[in-house]
C-alpha cells in the first residue's frame, strides 16, 4: 500500500497549483531537448568523416613525395602541389573542429556535463558553458577556415601587376589585423 501511496505523489504534479496537463506538457517539452543527440551524433559522424578524408589526403601526399624524390622524379610546380593539398587537408581537419566543438557544445548546453572531460586534466576547449561562449568558440574556428582558404587562393591566384600585389598586401593586412582583435579579449 506504502508503493501505490508513493507512485501517485509522483503522478501529481510538484506544484500544488499546476495542472496534471500543465506537468505533462512541461515534461514533454523539456524532454524533448534529446532531439539535440540527433546534431551531437551526426556532427561527431561528420567531423570523423572529415578526418578521415583529411588524413587520406596528407597520406596520398607523402606517398607522392615519397614516389617522386626517391623516384628521382620532380615534376614540375611539385612543392606548390604538395603545399596545396596540405593546405587543403588543414581546412578540412578545421571544418572537422568545428563540427566537434559543435557537437560537444550542443551536449553540454542541452543534455548534460560531459563528466570525464571535467575530471579530465586535457584541454578545456571542449568545455561550452553557454550558448555565446559556443558561438564565440565556433567563431574563432570558422575565422580560421577562411584565413587558410584564403591563402589557398592566393596561393593559385596570377598576379598580373603592381596593383594585384598592392591588393594581395592589404588583404593579408585585414587579415592580420582581424586575427589580432579576435584574440585581443583573451586572457592567454
Amino acid at each position: 500500500m506504502n508503493e501505490n501511496k508513493s507512485s501517485e505523489k509522483k503522478a501529481l504534479p510538484e506544484n500544488p497549483e499546476q495542472s496534471l496537463i500543465e506537468a505533462t506538457f512541461e515534461n514533454v517539452l523539456w524532454s524533448s531537448r534529446f532531439f539535440v543527440l540527433l546534431a551531437v551524433i551526426f556532427s561527431m559522424i561528420g567531423g570523423i568523416a572529415l578526418f578521415i578524408v583529411a588524413s587520406v589526403d596528407v597520406w596520398h601526399v607523402a606517398v607522392s613525395v615519397f614516389q617522386n624524390y626517391f623516384g628521382g622524379i620532380h615534376p614540375a610546380n611539385f612543392h606548390e602541389k604538395i603545399v596545396a593539398e596540405l593546405i587543403g587537408a588543414i581546412d578540412l581537419y578545421l571544418i572537422a573542429i568545428v563540427l566537434f566543438i559543435f557537437g560537444f557544445g550542443l551536449y553540454e548546453l542541452f543534455i548534460s556535463k560531459i563528466d570525464v572531460a571535467e575530471r579530465s586534466a586535457a584541454s578545456k576547449i571542449l568545455e561550452i558553458h553557454s550558448l555565446d561562449e559556443l558561438k564565440d568558440k565556433l567563431a574563432k574556428v570558422i575565422i580560421m577556415v577562411l584565413i587558410v582558404g584564403f591563402f589557398k587562393r592566393a596561393m593559385h591566384t596570377t598576379y598580373g601587376g603592381p596593383l594585384d600585389m598592392l591588393y594581395l598586401a592589404g588583404a593579408i593586412l585585414a587579415l592580420a589585423l582581424a586575427f589580432y582583435f579576435m584574440h585581443k579579449g583573451d586572457s592567454h
